[in-house]
Order: structure tokens, then sequence, then C-alpha cells
């Protein structure tokens, strides 16, 4: 006995010589189900492990109380032994999400997480989503309470702050030991794809102020003479600028108020856009990217232009051609652009003129109205702007919309009282006189042109548009 004692001793004394094997020893099976298990130590189980601690620094005073501390130190890697082993396993548990495939950017979208226990214990479990950093969720996490073999229904709402495709993986479920002293980290893939489109708000207001006649609100101007006499459309209520002979008394008595007819231009125009997704777009105005606000635009005239009766097509373009949509009519045209554009964005690329032209007058042999879309920053871009719409002056009707830098016109317009205020906007004057020389030589060439802020570029494109309807351009 005393030789076993004396034995036991001199080992005591050679792990106290190598302090780093016994940390060692006691670090390599958390590793290993941290690594393995994904099982990890809770708060709980350091408040117990402080007890042993305690008596470890009590040996400074009382060296006779190393067996108790001996048998603390195994009391608690026994209960924590046995706890680890009351964690569940992944089949335990299982997971669904159920929710639409579609959401609207900016707008709140429902989810619902149905958690399932299928055995005959009671579990305290923590729930969370694998939700995009895009989207903006709320509540971020459940603490729920599973009873044995139910079910258990939870949901949150998210908000989309960016358009396009995204997938949400797994669903991460965290399970506490019987005594809560550990920690199990579950993923059950639950692969969902969810499609964010651009919100369409400005369709449905734009559809019912159309109806109410009260465009104006939204900065679409009234055209006058919309049309020939014989291409009637609809009635509505007398304003003060019709004309009388526009009247239908007819409706007017039945109706008991003023009604007047409308009249809508030749039917069968055809509207191209060529979107430029390249490095030109990829500045930002009001918190969202040039090419944002021409998706925007675009939506939003090819909506006012399938309303009229024209045919509406696409062209994304950066460095190749991204998307193409055949020109055609129909309310169902909406939703081939949505899908063409939704997941769009802009490339930091140089930007191919010469292969978006080519492909157009491959593709597109009828007279349309081709609207590009792009943002004028030197030189080159600008030559290639004015050399590829010049030459479709006659075969179609061109329309550059270029997008302005507000800051440029702020730091001209800008009070100056130091010399590099006075280097800074004479700077900024400076490239304004070039972009409006740009501007000029496109008109001079037949281009129309409209330069315009991008946040405020919606009203004015669907302006010259009607104002083209009005003039019969086409």
């Amino acid at each position: 006995m005393q030789d076993y004692l004396a034995t036991v001793e001199e080992g005591i004394q050679w792990l106290r010589a190598v302090p780093w094997l016994v940390l060692t020893l006691f670090a390599t099976p958390l590793m290993i189900l941290a690594w393995w298990k994904r099982i990890y130590p809770a708060v709980p189980l350091a408040i117990l492990l402080c007890v042993p601690c305690v008596l470890t620094f009590a040996l400074l005073f009382w060296s006779d109380l190393f067996l108790l501390v001996a048998m603390a130190d195994l009391l608690v890697l026994l209960v924590a032994m046995l706890d680890v082993w009351s964690l569940p396993a992944a089949s335990t548990f299982s997971v669904e999400r159920q929710m639409m495939k579609i959401a609207s950017l900016g707008m709140p979208h429902r989810v619902n997480l149905l958690l399932t226990n299928h055995s005959t214990r009671l579990y305290l479990a923590d729930l969370r989503d694998d939700v995009p950093e895009e989207f903006e969720y709320s509540p971020e996490d459940f603490s729920v309470r599973l009873g044995p073999r139910s079910r258990t229904t939870m949901h949150y709402e998210f908000a989309a702050h960016r358009r396009g495709r995204f997938t949400m993986e797994q669903v991460h479920l965290r399970v506490r030991s019987w005594l809560g002293l550990w920690r199990r980290y579950l993923a059950f893939p639950t692969a969902t794809d969810v499609s964010v489109y651009p919100d369409m708000k400005q369709l449905s207001e734009y559809a019912i102020l159309a109806r109410t006649n009260r465009l104006s609100l939204m900065g679409v101007r009234r055209t006058r003479k919309i049309g020939q006499d014989n291409e009637f459309e609809r009635l509505r209520d007398y304003t003060r600028d019709d004309n009388y002979k526009h009247m239908d008394w007819r409706a007017s008595a039945r109706r008991n108020k003023l009604t007047v007819k409308d009249f809508q231009t030749s039917q069968s125009q055809r509207i191209i856009f060529l979107l430029d997704c390249g490095r030109m777009m990829t500045n930002e105005a009001a918190g969202l990217s040039l090419l944002d606000h021409s998706l925007n635009a675009m939506l939003m005239l090819s909506f006012v232009a399938l309303r009229q009766g024209d045919s509406v097509g696409l062209i994304c373009f950066s460095d190749q051609i991204h998307n193409f949509v055949p020109a055609r009519g129909g309310m169902n045209q909406m939703n081939r652009l949505l899908h063409a554009s939704f997941d769009r964005f802009p490339r930091l690329v140089e930007s191919r003129y010469d292969e978006a032209f080519l492909y157009l007058s491959s593709h597109c042999k009828k007279r349309s109205l081709v609207v590009l879309v792009t943002n004028l920053i030197d030189e080159v871009n600008s030559h290639q702007v004015e050399r590829y719409l010049g030459t479709l002056v006659g075969r179609h009707l061109p329309l550059g919309v270029m997008m302005r830098d507000r800051r440029l016109f702020e730091a001209a317009d800008a009070e100056y009282r130091t010399d590099a205020q006075l280097f800074r906007a004479a700077a900024a004057a400076e490239i304004l006189t070039w972009r409006h020389q740009v501007l000029t030589d496109l008109e001079h060439r037949g281009v129309m042109s409209l330069d315009v802020y991008p946040e405020d570029m919606t009203a004015p494109l669907v302006n010259r548009y009607l104002e083209i309807k009005a003039r019969h351009l086409l």
C-alpha cells in the first residue's frame, strides 16, 4: 500500500512539474467535442469549475486538502461527462421552412419555421435562421421549450435591402443538456431560393393616378393632342384644359357630369432599352446605385408604354451581352423584363458599346425608340456614346439618358473662400462645361438627350416618351 501511495505521489509531482501536459489532457477532449460534435461548454459549467479552483488555491495554506481537491475534480469531471451524454443527436429534431419564394425590395416578408421533436424527452433550444446579411429581420432568434413528440411553429419577417437572388441554406439550432452544462449546435439543411424584385409600388400608383387623371402628382405632364380624333381610348371626367369638341354630351347627360373622350396614338410602336451595367453605373445616389435608378425608371416607362399598346424590349450589357428580352406587347412583358433585370448588378469592367449596338442591329431590325441609359465620366466613353448613337439616326430614333452627378453641380455652385475651394469649383465647372458640349454635339447629330439626376429620372423620362408619342416622331 505504501508503495502504491508512493507511486501516486511521484505521478502527482511529475504532473506538477509539467503543467502544460495537464492543460493538454483537459483541453484535448473539449477540442474533439467542439470539432467533431459541435459541443461546447456553457456558463454553468464554468461556474461549477470555480469550486475546485477555489479549493486549489486553498492548498497554498492547507496542503492536507489535496485529497479533497482531487475528489472535487473527479466529481466535477464525472458530472460533466454524464451531462454531455444527455445532449440529443441531430436525428432527434427536424426543421422545415415555409415562405413565398418571391419578395419585394424593402417590403416585409413572412417566414414560418416548423421545429419537430421526435424524442420522448423535453428540451430547451434556441433557433436561428440562415438569413442573408442584406436582409433586416426581426426577431433574430427564438427560445423554445420542446415537449416530448411535439411540434412548434415560429415566424419572423424580413425586409430585403438589395434586389437579386438569394439562398437561405440552413436553420441553426442550439440545444442545452439536461443540467445546462453543455450546448450543442445543430445545422439542418433547408436550402430555399428567394428572389427579391424591385418594389412595384410606383406602378400601382401610376395606374391609380391615371384612372383619376392626377398624373401631375407624380411629375408626369399632360401632353396636348395625344393622337388623332378617330383613335378613341376611353371616357374620363372633363378638366379645364380639354377641348370642347372632344366633349361626349350623351355620356355627360347619362352621368350628370361633364365627360370628354380620350384618344391615343397609333399602336405597335417599339421601345428598346440599352442598359449600361459597366463601371460607369457603380456610383451611388440617394442610397442606390445608378443602375438601380435606371432599372426603376425603365420599369416605370415600360409599364406606361405597354399600357399605351407599344412593344418594349431590353438589352443589358457591360463587357458582354448579359440579357436580351425581345420587344413584345402586352402586360405579360412586364414579367419578362422583371425576370431579366432583378438580379443584374453593375460590374467594374469597361462597357463594350460596339458589341451592344452590333447586337441591337442584328436583333432589332424594325424602327424603334432606342433608349441608352448610361453615365458620362470621361472622354473615352463619351466618344463611344456619341459615335454609336449617331449611327442610329435615320434607322431608329435614339435617345441618350445621361445621369448627372449632384456633387459636381453643388461644387460648382458653392461659395468658395479658400484657394482649395476655388480650385475645386473651377474643376467642377470645367467638367460640367465639357459635359454640356457632349450633349450639344449629340443634339447636333440628331440624337435626343435627357440630362437628369438619377433619383429624379422617372418623371422626365416618361414625359419625354409622351412627347415623342404626341409629336409622332416614331
